[in-house]
């Protein structure tokens, strides 16, 4: 009989963890791609968040509340207008996308094509 291989537990330490969360809070991208990006799986970011909330947040994790400082608010503004931009941009793709895709083709001739 085979044995399967036995799988060695990862351990990271608590400033792993802190700057892993932090790079996913602060990146605006999803919980998902940081993990792959990580080697980790998804579900530990979310795990790690709820038990690293700050301890001025009442032991709730930090997306409810209330940032405590300026550089936290730049940070978050700075996601969004990442974001925003992002946005923008696959906006504007695809409304050319619409406009390529639209326009009828040259050998057509009242809606007929020969």
């Amino acid at each position: 009989m085979k044995q399967a291989p036995v799988k060695v537990r990862r351990k990271f330490d608590e400033t792993f963890k802190r700057e892993a969360v932090e790079n996913w809070l602060q990146s605006g991208k999803s919980a998902a791609v940081i993990a792959q990006e990580l080697g980790l799986k998804s579900n530990l970011l979310y795990a790690w968040k709820n038990r690293l909330a700050p301890a001025g947040a009442g032991g709730r994790a930090a997306a409810g509340t209330k940032p405590g400082s300026l550089a936290d608010l730049q940070g978050q503004l700075d996601a969004a207008l990442r974001e925003n931009r992002h946005l923008r941009e696959q906006r504007d793709i695809l409304k050319k996308t619409l406009g390529i895709l639209s326009e009828p083709s040259p050998n057509a001739i009242n809606g007929l094509t020969r």
